[in-house]
């Protein structure tokens, strides 16, 4: 009792003298691992009708609802125009605002400590799409780009998710067999040219990979680009079915 009464001090202690910070602007919040009004105001969460494949926030239509079948799968109109080589799909939040500043931050900003919030966010996001023997797989950075980072932000995300629903986690399985340039400001159709065979599965870790259900997990999707040379990898490789997950979704403004 007496040990836990100390501890209870002893985080008193560090709360005033390090008060909790937003993970975003770093104002002050009520708690740890949280937001502040304004940033999660302006951090969109998508918890509604969503596309099934990509994880996009869709419009909610009542009466097609109505008469959708339980099981049937909604998606949205770039993923009817893009074929995509996985079944399923979550997003945490859209790309824009907060969720865009979080993701660049871990990304860009030397934040691994985001990763933690940013991983709890992702699996309510993906609970979803958790079968029993699935592995869970991050998208790979060339060497290069990792001595860069220092990390690989979706090996984080996707550690975390692996541990909170005691899968494997098997970030070995995918390496990048070149380094590609980096996809901002290039259009939909660059963007898949541009990563083109540039991932592929290692012969070592293939074995581990036969037959077996897979959660590919990302930071962000744009174009879904790299997400479709990572899946098509892992098809190539011998898995089974594999569903997509990432913290953030990129929309197109209406």
């Amino acid at each position: 009792m007496q040990h836990k009464g100390l501890g209870g001090m002893l985080k008193g202690a560090l709360r005033i003298l390090y008060p909790p910070q937003c993970l975003s602007c770093s104002g002050a919040v009520a708690g740890e691992a949280g937001l502040c009004s304004p940033c999660w105001t302006q951090a969109q969460f998508i918890t509604g009708h969503s596309c099934g494949r990509c994880g996009a926030p869709l419009p909610a239509d009542g009466e097609a609802d109505s008469h959708r079948p339980a099981d049937a799968q909604m998606v949205c109109d770039e993923c009817l125009k893009i074929a995509r080589p996985w079944r399923h799909g979550r997003a945490a939040l859209v790309y824009a605002g907060t969720g865009r500043q979080l993701v660049l931050a871990l990304k860009h900003a030397d934040r691994p400590d985001l990763a933690p919030t940013l991983g709890d966010w992702l699996a309510r996001a993906a609970a979803p799409l958790i079968r029993p023997g699935m592995i869970v797989i991050p998208v790979p950075v060339h060497p290069w780009r990792l001595l860069k980072r220092k990390y690989n932000q979706a090996e984080l995300l996707s550690a975390h998710l692996a541990r909170t629903f005691d899968l494997s986690h098997c970030p070995e399985i995918l390496h990048r067999t070149r380094h590609s340039e980096g996809q901002d400001h290039k259009g939909v159709s660059d963007r898949f040219a541009n990563v083109a065979g540039s991932i592929a599965v290692s012969r070592r870790q293939a074995s581990r990979l036969e037959g077996c259900s897979v959660l590919l997990v990302d930071d962000v999707m744009t174009s879904g680009a790299t997400l479709a040379q990572a899946a098509d990898a892992l098809r190539a490789g011998g898995s089974g079915p594999i569903s997509v997950a990432v913290v953030a979704r990129a929309v197109k403004e209406h």
